[in-house]
């Protein structure tokens, strides 16, 4: 992964979650949505995790919540919360990791392909490491529709939120089709600052 970007996200671990509190309606629907794909027999992996926002909250609901982030200090906040003993933190890369092959029930990523230099070598090893019937979960933001939407991705690329891939929802659907995972599941939240959640098997060959 991209140095430089990581050094990013281990700055803004300390002051992560005070930051996201201002997003707690989004966090809420993802993981409503979340939680009604999950089952308590599934082992799940989640990449890009941060401090563990989400993980926290949908780990009751599976057998194994494997939780991952490619930053060392967004991994040491989630583990100083108090968690359930089905939820493991790791700091892993999204693109080669080590698991093998068919292990997960479902892969979850969420608000994260957008800002990953190569989310298509993401996609790959989550496909790899999906079980033949899993299932991907990857809320991310498409604000690309939108005028007001590109201005604030431009702000926060000027505060060095790096946004390495600018889609409109339909530009994204696509971008999972293409990268061999068949949406089976999509929905809009909000207008400005528009997340598209989507759900997709993966196409096996």
């Amino acid at each position: 992964m991209n140095n430089g970007n990581k050094a990013f996200w281990n700055k803004w671990a300390s002051r992560y979650d005070r930051t996201m509190s201002g997003s707690r309606n989004t966090y809420d629907f993802i993981i409503r949505e979340i939680k009604k794909t999950l089952s308590r027999d599934m082992t799940v992996l989640e990449l890009a995790c941060g401090t563990g926002l989400i993980s926290e909250r949908i780990a009751g609901s599976v057998k194994l919540l494997e939780a991952t982030d490619f930053s060392e200090d967004m991994i040491r906040k989630a583990k100083e919360k108090t968690h359930s003993s089905r939820l493991h933190f790791s700091v892993q890369d999204a693109t080669n990791l080590p698991y093998a092959s068919e292990t997960f029930d479902a892969v979850i990523i969420s608000n994260a392909l957008h800002i990953m230099p190569s989310p298509d070598k993401a996609l790959s090893e989550i496909s790899r490491v999906l079980k033949p019937n899993g299932i991907l979960i990857a809320p991310t933001f498409t604000m690309a529709d939108s005028f007001l939407g590109r201005m604030q991705m431009r702000i926060m690329e000027i505060s060095g939120f790096k946004v390495f891939h600018k889609w409109s929802t339909d530009e994204y659907l696509k971008y999972l089709n293409a990268n061999g995972f068949n949406v089976i599941k999509s929905c809009i939240i909000g207008k400005t600052a528009k997340l598209t959640y989507a759900e997709a098997n993966k196409i096996n060959k």
